[in-house]
């Protein structure tokens, strides 16, 4: 187990226990309190890591705090989670004349208070009655939700790529909103709808999803960003990276967290069409969607977790031999650049720089769960240490600028707090609870019976860890509510006739003509998901 050596700070304090681990480096309280995102940028949204102050960059509430909470408790630190979870009830408001991402502020905000809410019983907070169905911490889940939600009254579905939060969308907000903008919701959104009851959140994500999935090409492949309105493809390169990359994460993640075929099935086509036409000698390029033809021979960073995404569905070769080509990238600059040549292999003008991005790490942290290999245990190693030479400045850790001369950005983007130092910490900590395979779990619901944080996590794209089990829980006790709900209003009206029962249910659009999707029982998972994934390939149990 990992020392830990904290303080109440919010950035030099994540990564110093893994130096310690790494390379016997000791920080003390002094050295630490010059480390503060509370002492030096609260309450703006991010950390200016040059000039030691802040600034609002996604929304103006504080978004490092939001999601940074949970890393507190992945490294340990319950009292310093208990503060901030507390200082986020007290402080945060919504209810702001703000225009923001509907993209980030899901996966950041809406994400990481979900993810806060189901860690907070592990982290020694008082719970209400009930959790993880109720709580504070859900409930300001479910308020940034909902100011979400008018993104998605478009005719399409998809929705809107800005919101505001106090008025909704704004009458001259462009329909042209990225892939991925459209199809990141299902983790989140079906997350609040099992936890509350309210199914409005899962429907919008659904239909959000099922909308995207009928604009594929006859190659059928995507592109990178779409008219909502019309569901006409306005930029029409098709690859894995910017603008695409997390509606492929979602579809694995979100078949794993929901147990759900049809969107297991989408991945599967849609990655038999990457193959077919993006991937060239373990690179994946990027093409034209009705062509195939390579528009852009580039690697940009973001694509980096595909190796980890594939060694979720059993794919652990060619995860392997792409995770290699990216490694060698970041040996030849300490650090992944934004866009990378693959002709000339080097980097792409304007696109030189390193924003501390986590994709890498995040797929060695897989792949290293999934075969033990050193190799991953050690681009974690050349990542602590290019990070900690490289970025290392007097308030936090900055951005590389440019990579080819390590010239540094005076910005600390929260998901350096969020996913980079968190996936750092669990490849290193083998036995964190995040890794539980069952042995350990907690007892909730409303009737203490539901087994809870027995393993299974399931990561958004934002590296907020989810857990199906509650979803079960307050799922399982919202439809006997509903159908205890509806044997007394029975038994309160008169008997009328039977429902006319020959209509055909309907097909699911993920399978072929004349299949039926089969409806399968869940029950709260005591094996992790990730044991049924990632060894043999397998989703899907018998007893599942």
């Amino acid at each position: 187990m990992l020392t830990f050596l904290f303080s109440a700070v919010f950035c030099a304090t994540y990564l110093s226990p893994i130096l310690s681990h790494v390379k016997g480096t000791d920080f003390t309280e002094q050295d630490m309190s010059h480390y503060s995102y509370l002492e030096k940028a609260y309450p703006y949204d991010e950390l200016r890591p040059l000039t030691c102050d802040g600034q609002d960059t996604w929304g103006s509430f504080s978004l490092t705090l939001i999601d940074a909470l949970d890393t507190l408790l992945v490294l340990g630190n319950h009292t310093e989670f208990q503060r901030v979870a507390t200082l986020l009830q007290d402080t945060v408001d919504l209810d702001t004349d703000v225009n923001a991402s509907v993209f980030e502020t899901n996966i950041r905000v809406v994400g990481g208070l979900l993810s806060a809410h189901l860690l907070s019983k592990r982290a020694g907070m008082d719970v209400e009655e009930g959790w993880p169905c109720s709580g504070p911490l859900l409930r300001m889940a479910e308020d940034a939700a909902r100011k979400l939600l008018p993104a998605f009254q478009t005719p399409t579905g998809m929705p809107y790529g800005t919101v505001n939060l106090l008025r909704g969308v704004n009458p001259g907000e462009t329909p042209v909103t990225c892939t991925a903008g459209v199809g990141t919701f299902i983790l989140e959104f079906s997350s609040l709808s099992r936890l509350t009851g309210d199914p409005v959140f899962e429907n919008v994500a659904r239909k959000a999803l099922r909308a995207l999935w009928r604009t594929r090409s006859n190659l059928g492949l995507v592109g990178n960003h779409i008219d909502v309105i019309t569901s006409k493809w306005v930029a029409q390169d098709a690859g894995i990276g910017a603008g695409v990359d997390s509606y492929f994460e979602y579809l694995v993640k979100g078949a794993i967290m929901l147990q759900d075929e049809e969107l297991l099935a989408m991945f599967h086509e849609f990655d038999k069409s990457i193959k077919n036409y993006t991937k060239f000698d373990d690179w994946y390029l990027w093409v034209q969607m009705h062509k195939g033809t390579v528009s852009m021979p580039v690697f940009q960073s973001l694509e980096a977790f595909w190796p980890g995404l594939q060694s979720l569905i059993g794919d652990i070769s060619s995860a392997t031999k792409t995770f290699h080509n990216y490694y060698s990238v970041w040996h030849q600059f300490g650090g992944l650049p934004e866009f990378y040549s693959i002709p000339q292999g080097y980097t792409v003008d304007k696109r030189e720089g390193y924003p501390l991005r986590p994709e890498l790490i995040e797929s060695a942290m897989y792949l290293y769960k999934a075969t033990g290999d050193p190799t991953f245990m050690q681009l974690g190693r050349d990542a602590v240490e290019s990070i900690d030479k490289i970025s290392r400045v007097n308030c936090g850790f900055a951005t590389v600028k440019d990579v080819r001369d390590h010239k540094l950005d005076n910005r600390m983007e929260s998901f350096f707090l969020a996913e980079t130092i968190k996936y750092l910490y669990l490849l290193f900590d083998p036995e964190n609870f995040l890794h539980n395979t069952g042995t350990e779990f907690e007892l909730g619901g409303l009737q203490g019976d539901c087994i809870l944080s027995a393993g299974g996590y399931v990561f958004n794209t934002e590296a907020h860890p989810l857990d199906p089990a509650a979803l079960h829980c307050c799922s399982r006790y919202q439809s006997e509510r509903r159908e205890l709900q509806d044997t007394l209003i029975s038994l309160s009206q008169p008997l009328r006739p039977a429902a006319d029962q020959s209509e055909e249910p309907q097909e699911s659009i993920a399978l072929k003509p004349g299949e039926r999707r089969t409806a399968r029982a869940l029950s709260c998972p005591t094996q992790p998901f990730s044991a049924k994934l990632a060894v043999m390939g397998q989703v899907f149990s018998d007893d599942s």
